[in-house]
């Protein structure tokens, strides 16, 4: 049994990364450990979200999910982002969420965090490994300890490749186009073994 905590971090305008950390959270659960889904503060105008259809329907629908804090940061042994890709870089919601971290940074609260990322495009060469490592810049500087999946199991080819963290393709209606479900709950899990080795090394 983990005794590992998990934050599972997201931002989502159509709920293709809110499907993605729903995946993560169930696969960190199934390896034992405790998982907690969070959503970053949305930053567009009510009235251009009431303007779009689909993205007031994910708002409607994930408005239980709770907004990250770094209290939570705080708590996670390890920390899953998803988030979708803009112009091959993460959604503003998320940077603006990072660069209120900079006092849990300068506190050493965020050294030794285990991380990984996951991202979606509607097309393959979006951006989506650029949007991976533009989150893994910022922990880097934190002291956090990437956990990429690699290609450390065949379902990460049959998710399309990305050794940087699962990246889905998604159709014009939101659709997604490859089956990352078994590739995403692979990451979470492997994010949370190297965590508990990690937790386990510093008691």
């Amino acid at each position: 049994m983990s005794n590992v905590n998990l934050a599972v971090i997201y931002y989502s305008m159509g709920g293709t990364n809110y499907q993605l950390a729903t995946w993560a959270a169930e696969g960190a659960k199934e390896a034992g450990a405790e998982a907690k889904i969070f959503k970053v503060a949305e930053l567009a105008p009510e009235s251009v979200i009431e303007g779009n259809p689909v993205w007031k329907a994910t708002v409607e629908k994930t408005s239980h999910v709770p907004e990250v804090t770094g209290a939570d940061l705080e708590w996670a042994d390890a920390i899953i982002f998803s988030v979708p890709t803009r112009f091959g870089n993460m959604p503003s919601q998320m940077k603006q969420f990072l660069d209120t971290c900079g006092g849990l940074w300068a506190s050493g609260k965020l050294v030794n965090k285990v991380v990984s990322a996951m991202t979606s495009a509607q097309n393959p060469h979006g951006g989506q490994e650029a949007t991976i490592l533009s989150l893994y810049t910022t922990m880097y500087h934190w002291g956090a300890i990437v956990a990429a999946p690699g290609y450390t199991d065949p379902v990460t080819f049959g998710a399309g490749g990305n050794p940087y963290g699962t990246s889905v393709t998604v159709d014009q209606n939101g659709k997604m186009i490859e089956d990352v479900q078994a590739a995403v709950k692979h990451q979470a899990k492997r994010t949370v073994t190297v965590a508990e080795w990690v937790k386990k090394a510093n008691q």
